[in-house]
């Protein structure tokens, strides 16, 4: 079965979906991520199409024009208090643009607490018909597989899914044995991207507050096959799933521009995965 993959808005961070969308098509995937949910980070524009409704209507024309699916939005972010009303409008919006998935994640170590919030927006994800894939990190909340897997099975939704990214998931050690060993309907989509190793050649790094790893994620995460992640054991391990390639690398982005580095991404994972 044919790989399928999808770009991610941090691969080309600050890029307007329409252009986004073009991008992505023009680069060869085969689906497009937008983010719709901001984080209100500094200097990050802000999409709302579930507000602006000019907006809507052009992301909607260009995923027709472009005949690009749109597979998930984002980020829908759990927290020991969360703003539940920002996600109905957003959801809603992503329904009707063809979306199939939101991508999610844990910021709170209250067990109770974002078991208890995870699962009301599984739900009101299902009520759009949305899938709901929670990512670990391992500075977040949900910070390995293991704690993923309890997640999934506290909440028993039967939309909700372990998202993996493969750097994140080789600096929370995670193997592909042990993801081999988990049942697959866990899994739903995963996230491309690989990373540097720490000082002693490990994937894994002693502080889970370190630069390295950060700032890695942030700002420099390299091509597949660059790096010292397991992507290949990794993807493979699981049945084939959309890969969702998310690779912020700014200086990269700034050299070659956003849709020369959204091609190489894709023509590096391909080159590992595929030929």
């Amino acid at each position: 079965m044919k790989r399928k993959y999808s770009l991610a808005y941090l691969t080309i961070p600050g890029t307007d979906p329409v252009n986004q969308i073009r991008i992505a098509r023009e680069t060869g995937y085969d689906y497009v991520s937008l983010r719709t949910i901001p984080l209100h980070l500094p200097n990050e524009p802000e999409f709302y199409p579930d507000r602006d409704q000019e907006l809507f209507r052009s992301i909607q024309k260009a995923l027709r024009d472009y005949d690009m699916p749109l597979m998930d939005i984002e980020l829908a972010r759990v927290f020991d208090v969360t703003e539940f009303e920002v996600f109905k409008p957003a959801f809603d919006a992503a329904a009707r643009l063809g979306a199939t998935d939101v991508l999610g994640s844990i910021w709170t170590r209250n067990r109770a607490k974002y078991t208890e919030n995870a699962g009301r927006v599984a739900d009101l994800a299902a009520s759009f018909g949305l899938n709901y894939n929670i990512e670990f990190l391992p500075w977040a909340g949900v910070r390995n597989l293991q704690e993923a897997i309890t997640l999934i099975d506290d909440i028993g939704r039967d939309n909700a899914f372990i998202m993996v990214d493969t750097l994140h998931a080789g600096r929370a050690g995670v193997t592909a044995d042990e993801l081999k060993r988990t049942p697959a309907r866990y899994f739903n989509f995963m996230h491309l991207c690989d990373g540097p190793a720490g000082p002693d050649g490990d994937p894994v790094l002693d502080n889970i507050r370190d630069d390295l790893m950060l700032e890695t994620a942030r700002e420099n995460r390299l091509y597949p096959g660059d790096g010292c992640m397991d992507i290949y054991g990794m993807v493979n391990a699981l049945p084939v799933m959309p890969l969702s390639i998310e690779l912020p690398n700014l200086k990269n982005m700034e050299e070659l521009g956003a849709k020369e580095h959204a091609a190489r991404c894709l023509k590096k994972a391909r080159a590992l995965l595929d030929e």
